[in-house]
């Protein structure tokens, strides 16, 4: 009883050391510190000024809220962007390769635990006759021979100690992939979002074309006919005829090419809330909105605030993390592992104390030569940690241009809308001049002709430039990162 007790003592010491010296040296890390790496950034905007659209953060709305479309008071709009979120495919894959990403995490988290194996068996086995026994006759080895059943209830486990921080690198690894992919989801959405809302501006400037278009119609079938009057009565000429009929069946082709685009675009949206074409129907709404006033903010605030550039930062991390689990290689693998059960001949006894059976063992691997291949993995990975900081800083640099880029487009159609609006009214008295100095017989009604082409050509340029400056709010919302924020991914 004594030798047993010491036995015992003896056995607890050791595995008491050996979770000691694990506890000692569990903090072993080989991955370089991780710091998010620098990029360079301004104090303000090149284009922040300028623009009626812009203005300085008040408290409470210094960001672009989660929900940026109702910034534009459209309850259609509001209506199609609530179903991106639940229909949309891209969406629905980006969601699927976020759930993957995240059993990759539990996979990775699960090496930290031991293994357990259940093994029972039973086996009927019988043995030879003929097995060369030293000391026995040929006649004994023939009564040797017998054929019996084993039963075995048995369990194995096995435990890989984390001594050099391999598998908490690749957790660390794995959970910011996953961030990545969470990240990847919400600019998905976002992108999918900013489209949806870009294709119904532009889908609401066709309508009002299509309602200038058709008013034009009306009015140039006017002329058409006031001209066929006048020409029966001798006032005006077969000339003033055919060019009041080619400028009406003009404008009726130009007003027809006008619904190709309006039901592509209806037939795009379709596809971004995730159903057929024939499911959606939009009603006509000539575009009326004016752009939103957009909270300002700092370029250093887009790499909190733009979903593509956390994807790229978190990506950074898995490459650091991986020089870690790469550098690990070069230290020994220590697995400790166990087994135990019960086995017998006859299932009665199986269970009986003295059909037990066990074993408990450690051991080591350690690569004593391999030709350089762990220092070129080594190298790989610091690559690849090199190449994903230069896909970071690219990112934040074109997603300053972007914003740029729209600051500027809202800026210039501004001034251009200005300059368009006079153009327009210019051109709408110049009509009226034309059409007076027409029935006073001073000038022919080629005058009046021009003059028309002329104001229907400035009115579709002042819709189509209020449909650029809807698009180009939609995309600065965007590419100020919509309502997202970096702090979700934590």
């Amino acid at each position: 009883m004594k030798y047993e007790t010491n036995y015992l003592r003896a056995h607890l010491t050791t595995a008491f050391l050996l979770a000691a010296f694990a506890a000692l040296i569990v903090g072993c890390n080989f991955a370089p510190k991780y710091t998010r790496p620098a990029v360079e950034t301004s104090a303000l905007f090149k284009e922040n000024s300028g623009t009626n659209i812009w203005q300085v953060a008040q408290p409470n709305d210094a960001v672009v809220r989660s929900n940026w479309w109702t910034m534009f008071n459209d309850a259609e709009l509001d209506s199609l962007e609530n179903q991106v979120a639940v229909s949309n495919q891209n969406v629905a894959a980006a969601f699927a390769n976020l759930l993957s990403a995240r059993a990759m995490v539990r996979e990775a988290e699960a090496q930290l635990f031991p293994a357990l194996v259940a093994n029972p068996s039973v086996t009927r086995q019988r043995t030879s006759a003929n097995t060369s026994v030293g000391g026995i006759t040929s006649a004994s080895l023939a009564s040797a021979s017998r054929t019996f059943d084993t039963f075995n209830v048995a369990g194995d486990a096995s435990w890989e100690l984390d001594l050099w921080g391999r598998i908490r690198n690749t957790i660390k690894a794995s959970a910011a992939e996953a961030q990545a992919s969470a990240a990847d989801l919400e600019n998905t959405r976002l992108a999918a979002q900013a489209e949806l809302a870009a294709d119904y501006f532009q889908l609401c400037g066709q309508d009002a074309l299509e309602q200038l278009f058709d008013g034009t119609v009306t009015a140039y079938r006017q002329s058409y006919d006031l001209e066929k009057v006048l020409f029966k009565t001798g006032i005006a000429s077969d000339q003033d005829v055919a060019q009041a009929e080619t400028q009406l069946e003009t404008a009726q082709a130009q007003d027809t090419n006008l619904h190709i685009l309006r039901a592509q675009l209806e037939h795009a949206i379709a596809m971004l809330v995730g159903k057929p074409p024939a499911a959606v129907s939009i009603p006509r709404e000539p575009l009326k909105a004016t752009p939103p006033i957009i909270p300002s903010s700092v370029p250093s605030q887009l790499l909190e605030r733009r979903p593509d550039i956390a994807a790229a930062e978190r990506l950074v991390a898995a490459a650091n993390a991986q020089i870690g689990v790469a550098k690990a290689a070069y230290f020994p693998t220590v697995t400790l592992s166990a087994s135990g059960g019960f086995e017998s001949v006859a299932p009665a006894n199986l269970l009986n104390w003295p059909s037990r059976v066990w074993s408990i063992g450690a051991g080591a691997s350690e690569t004593i030569f391999d030709a350089g291949a762990r220092a070129a993995t080594v190298a790989q990975y610091r690559a690849a940690y090199d190449s994903s900081v230069a896909q970071y800083r690219q990112t934040v640099l074109a997603a300053f241009q972007q914003v740029e880029d729209n600051l500027a487009s809202l800026r210039i159609l501004d001034q251009e809308i200005q300059q368009q609006t006079v153009a327009v009214k210019s051109t709408e008295r110049y009509l009226a001049l034309a059409q007076d100095r027409y029935k006073l017989g001073i000038d022919s009604y080629l005058n009046v002709i021009t003059a028309q082409t002329t104001l229907l050509a400035n009115r579709q340029t002042m819709v189509n430039l209020r449909t650029q400056q809807m698009i180009a709010a939609v995309q600065l919302i965007e590419a100020l990162g919509g309502g997202w924020d970096k702090s979700q991914l934590e």
